[in-house]
């Protein structure tokens, strides 16, 4: 249980890391490049990351449970359980999210009967 805690922490750190460069070279690049697209994409590493961190704490598990280590390897069993649980949970979210509508492109012509906007919308022009 410890090495695990080591390895989620060191990933963690990894990550924050990680993330802080990525930021940090993208202000740094910033007078000398065009400007970013509006929507980058999703950045899988985190989920994949914990994804492996998940299958070691399952493996492991599975070994004191064949070793006949039933208190320790249920333990094992329900954390693993739980950081699948929470990657899946964070995959789902992040797949459903959907891109904002685009603006409209195309501007209506001005109404010539001089009514309003739902007047004009009614009678087609």
């Amino acid at each position: 249980m410890v090495a695990e805690a080591a390895a989620a922490a060191l990933l963690a750190l990894w990550l924050v890391l990680r993330g802080l460069s990525r930021s940090h070279e993208m202000s740094a690049d910033k007078a000398s490049s065009p400007p970013p697209p509006v929507d980058p994409g999703t950045d899988w590493a985190p989920a994949i990351a914990f994804g492996v961190l998940t299958l070691v704490v399952a493996c492991l598990a599975v070994v004191l449970l064949r070793d006949r280590w039933h208190w320790a390897g249920g333990m094992q069993a329900v954390v693993a359980v739980a950081l699948g649980a929470a990657v899946l949970a964070s995959v789902v979210e992040e797949s459903s999210r959907t891109p904002p509508e685009p603006a409209p492109t195309w501007n209506s012509p001005p109404c010539r009967s001089g009514g309003d906007n739902g007047e004009c919308a009614r009678s087609g022009g």
